[in-house]
């Protein structure tokens, strides 16, 4: 298969590239050889290349920043989605695009997880537009995996080498510990990612993180137990721990639906553990 690889140097990208690059033909693009915000660009380079598959990694992340940049995180999560949506129909292609669990509102009881047919109802300028991406993909192309993930980690700055940093340098941390979630290793995703592509699951929206669910506190006391690091973990409240973009205290999502596709999904302690194998 040919596959075209957006925000080829992303966190996830790079584990997508290494999931798929044995027996298939890889083009890798950052944001200087393909702008996915150029709607003639993508579609230039899509009739060019003609690939079976394009994989959506390229995204504006910065969930605070994006408080105060509108217009940036709209134009990279929004209109960047739709371009190549748009290109791929052109070429037949299947869009693999990834948005995440602040298009929901994050207050559902933390006793659910969310549904793939729940309603939305994004509350920070970054869900918004990681939805209106989604819309965009989905009124411009049939052929679409759409992957909700949350808390992701893997090669790059992320919450985990965080916690080590801090770990090591501090004999006591604070951590919120009521907004519940999936940690979820980045090399898993790709995993979900490829499987899905492999396995021609039917098309469509797919929540998908790691297995089992828990807390930022939680997950930071694990990190500890697993890297070995003595340093005090301090429960505290969202509201003593106040961010420009509100986080959801809720970021459970329900596996079911690709679970009910034969996909692996590896609880978040194993990704954990296999993460710090490579890391320390």
């Amino acid at each position: 298969m040919k596959i075209l690889i957006t925000g080829a140097n992303g966190m996830l990208a790079k584990s997508v590239i290494s999931k798929l690059k044995s027996g298939n033909e890889l083009i890798c693009t950052d944001a200087a050889e393909l702008d996915i915000t150029n709607k003639e660009a993508v579609v230039s380079a899509v009739k060019e290349l003609n690939p079976d598959y394009i994989i959506n990694c390229a995204a504006y992340t910065a969930v605070d920043k994006a408080e105060e940049n509108y217009d940036l995180a709209e134009k990279v999560n929004a209109d960047g989605p739709g371009n190549l949506a748009y290109a791929a129909n052109l070429v037949d292609a299947t869009l693999v695009h990834v948005s995440t669990d602040y298009v929901f509102d994050g207050e559902l009881d933390v006793q659910k997880s969310y549904k793939e047919t729940d309603e939305v109802g994004p509350v920070t300028v970054y869900g918004i537009t990681k939805l209106h991406g989604e819309e965009q993909v989905q009124k411009d192309t049939d052929k679409y995996y759409i992957f909700r993930t949350a808390w992701l980690y893997g090669d790059g700055n992320n919450f985990v080498r965080t916690m080590l940093k801090l770990g090591k340098e501090r004999e006591e941390v604070s951590v919120v510990a009521d907004q519940h979630g999936s940690p979820t290793y980045a090399e898993d995703l790709a995993n979900i990612i490829a499987e899905a592509i492999n396995k021609k699951i039917p098309y469509g929206i797919y929540h998908s993180t790691n297995q089992g669910f828990t807390t930022w506190y939680e997950f930071t006391k694990k990190i500890y137990e697993l890297a070995k690091i003595d340093c005090k973990i301090t429960p505290v409240t969202s509201e003593e721990f106040v961010r420009p973009a509100k986080r959801p205290k809720n970021s459970q999502l329900s596996k079911e639906k690709l679970l009910n596709e034969n996909i692996n999904i590896p609880s978040w302690e194993d990704g954990l553990a296999r993460y710090l194998k490579n890391e320390l």
